[in-house]
């Protein structure tokens, strides 16, 4: 297998908007940045298809005092952040905005800053309606432009440690290549993760919420090399058109209705632009308890929506990248206006991640993670982007590089690892082992939780889990790379059972009938895991003001 090493200051793993911004601004402040990215950075990660919604904070839009708009930010989807974090995403969020803005991605509707959706009224709206469509093109050309060096179709999959993390080492996706990445600092930006639980359409590995290579290999790494991960026990389901699979449920404007035609919330009666239907987000077993009463299928109805909001809903839906589903409408003669589209909640997906700070910096020196690494969003990825950027660069002037001769023992057992994978003749195939890694999440880890289905769940795991590490096999560069992708997901699915099982409290989507009561004492505690001397180690921690 032919190696080739590269050299930098900063290494961005990842190519998504964390990924980009966090080599824009490192480039910018003189670091020597290197981007590598699994696909194409051009089109890459959740945000490839666009996005209408940047959430942010706006003095002139939201008053000159931050503090209510913190507050309302330190809880979200059960998942507890830091003040500290919060408010250093807040403070630099608008700055972001406007420099976005000035890059070509448009940030205003009809000249002014339009904020609507995920809201009721008495909230206090922080969702910016943005024309995001082709964000991607537009961050990858002021990354080229700066002159960073973006490296596509290689896949990170393991970090290299010495006394800190010095690098990275990964496959050329296409040919029989080892890339090693020496750095001086590396940030994470490889996203959520995906094939961890089945996709709504059963059988369909490749129709889950977002693309399937966003599977969570920055947590694996991060994990693997002892950093501290966090929130794992929390899971989320998000809604859309019913087998579509699409995320953007607050981009509609209607209403949702029962099978009865019935609206189900409390919150609006008719189309709202503004606020859109918050009873998908408010609500967690919406679909499970009208499906119980009689009263299903749920819909979003759209009709008696005015012009004007119709051309606003699907100008916004393109932003988004719903062009399929947009495609399908015209084709099937759907109207939206009057037709009500049946609804479903997708597959669960896991909050948590790598835990990071304020600026940036996780529990391993050297190493920077920012966006879904651990707190999804468009928005969060890029602020965390730019400040892991800011802070890899800042803190790599100075600091030397690592020598290639003291990694050289890891190196050549990674490498081992993938010649046994390209070399076996009997065929374990790399979506057999996925699907037998999504039923067991699915039967054991999946809305239900509790201490005897989570142990046997982790037993019927482990057992997976040895025998992929002896059958694994990859025929060639693309499926040795979603191979590796397989093996990260064990990882993470073992961490997630292990995190779900010490929540002994039901909690959100987190739903354990062997503890049904919310337990206050944890309000405000968070759960980290970590591996020390080869064992996960848990401990809780309180959240501070």
């Amino acid at each position: 297998m032919k190696t080739d090493v590269i050299e930098a200051d900063v290494l961005c793993v990842g190519g998504g908007i964390a990924g980009l911004m966090a080599a824009i601004r490192a480039r910018e402040l003189g670091a020597k940045v290197v981007i590598a990215e699994k696909g194409n950075a051009l089109a890459s990660g959740s945000a490839r298809a666009g996005n209408d919604h940047f959430q942010c904070y706006i003095p002139e839009v939201h008053g000159p005092d931050i503090k209510p708009f913190i507050h309302q930010l330190q809880s979200h989807r059960g998942q507890i952040r830091d003040k500290k974090l919060a408010q250093a995403w807040a403070e630099r969020s608008f700055e972001i905005v406007k420099l976005w803005d000035s890059w070509g991605i448009p940030m205003k509707y009809e000249g002014r800053y339009e904020f609507a959706g995920h809201g009721y009224a008495g909230y206090r709206l922080d969702h910016l309606k943005y024309s995001g469509l082709k964000q991607k093109p537009i961050l990858v050309q002021e990354a080229t432009k700066r002159g960073v060096e973006i490296i596509n179709r290689v896949m990170i999959f393991d970090l290299l440690r010495d006394s800190g993390i010095v690098g990275a080492i990964g496959i050329n996706t296409r040919e029989d290549k080892l890339v090693i990445f020496l750095a001086k600092n590396v940030v994470l930006g490889t996203g959520f993760i995906t094939r961890l639980y089945p996709s709504p359409v059963h059988g369909r590995i490749n129709n889950p919420n977002f693309p399937i290579t966003v599977t969570g290999d920055g947590r694996a790494m991060a994990f693997r090399a002892g950093a501290e991960l966090v929130a794992l026990d929390m899971p989320y389901r998000h809604c859309g058109p019913k087998y579509f699979a699409r995320s953007g449920q607050a981009t509609w404007v209607g209403v949702i209705r029962d099978g009865q035609g019935k609206q189900v919330g409390p919150f609006v009666s008719s189309p709202d632009r503004k606020y859109g239907d918050v009873v998908l987000e408010t609500y967690p077993t919406l679909f499970e308890d009208v499906a119980t009463a009689g009263k299903g299928p749920v819909y979003m109805d759209c009709t008696g929506i005015s012009p004007e909001d119709y051309a606003y809903m699907i100008h916004f839906m393109k932003q988004e990248g719903y062009t399929s589903f947009l495609n399908y409408l015209a084709e099937e003669g759907i109207d939206l206006r009057v037709n009500p589209i049946e609804f479903m909640r997708y597959e669960i997906r896991v909050l948590g991640g790598v835990y990071y700070n304020e600026k940036a910096e996780t529990s391993l020196t050297g190493l920077y993670a920012a966006g879904d690494e651990l707190w999804g969003g468009i928005a969060n990825a890029a602020v965390f982007g730019w400040i892991a950027g800011e802070n890899a660069a800042t803190g790599a002037r100075g600091k030397q590089q690592s020598q290639l001769y003291t990694l050289q023992s890891f190196i050549e057992e990674k490498k081992q690892v993938l010649e046994k994978m390209k070399g076996r003749k009997a065929i374990t195939d790399w979506k057999d082992a996925n699907m037998a890694l999504q039923q067991i999440m699915n039967d054991y880890a999946g809305v239900v939780r509790s201490e005897t289905q989570l142990n046997a769940g982790l037993n019927a795991l482990r057992r997976l889990k040895t025998k992929v590490n002896t059958h694994l096999a990859a025929r060639n560069q693309w499926e040795l790379t979603r191979c590796l992708e397989t093996v990260n997901l064990l990882d993470l699915a073992e961490l997630v059972i292990v995190a779900a099982r010490e929540r002994k409290e039901t909690r959100g989507r987190h739903i354990r009938p062997d503890y049904p009561v919310t337990d206050p004492r944890l309000d405000k505690s968070r759960l980290f895991i970590k591996k020390v001397n080869d064992k996960i180690i848990t401990e809780w921690r309180t959240i501070q003001d």
